[in-house]
């Protein structure tokens, strides 16, 4: 991580990423916050880490929602 110390994301994989917000807010609340199939239809990480490794936008949205649970934790 001495590459970019100030990159919360560096060294996190997407599957992590899928992982640790599916067990905090569950599939319902992602579908919900961000209305992407992937998390609304028959939701499963493989799905996910499909759709979101060939679309920024829904990826980018994923990532914010991580970074935004990572500074409630820490508060």
């Amino acid at each position: 991580m001495s590459t970019q110390p100030n990159n919360p994301l560096h060294g996190v994989k997407l599957e992590q990423i899928i992982n640790e917000l599916v067990a905090h807010y569950g599939w319902e609340y992602l579908g919900y916050t961000i209305n992407i199939r992937c998390f609304t239809h028959d939701p499963s990480v493989k799905s996910s880490l499909k759709f979101l490794r060939r679309t920024p936008w829904a990826r980018t949205k994923v990532e914010n929602l991580y970074l935004e649970m990572l500074s409630k934790k820490r508060n």
